[in-house]
């Protein structure tokens, strides 16, 4: 349990923190998903957007973002060339 007054508020800014990043992972895991099930242009822009939000908002790391994305608009181009 923390003791002083600033850890107790630090505790309670991390849970808050925590499930943000939780609902934000979430989000873009699952246009991810809906991606790979379905491979529209629609699908990329959303996906784009969600990881670009999580990596503005300091959830991943903007190098990851920029992974995960490259590996998208890859899948999309080979779908396209099918």
């Amino acid at each position: 349990m923390p003791i002083t007054v600033g850890a107790i508020r630090k505790q309670r800014a991390d849970v808050v923190k925590t499930s943000v990043n939780l609902r934000i992972k979430a989000k873009f895991k699952q246009a991810i998903v809906n991606l790979h099930k379905k491979v529209t242009k629609a699908n990329l822009a959303k996906a784009f957007s969600l990881l670009d939000r999580a990596a503005k908002k300091h959830t991943i790391h903007p190098n990851k973002a920029s992974r995960l994305k490259s590996r998208l608009a890859k899948l999309v181009s080979a779908s396209k060339k099918k």
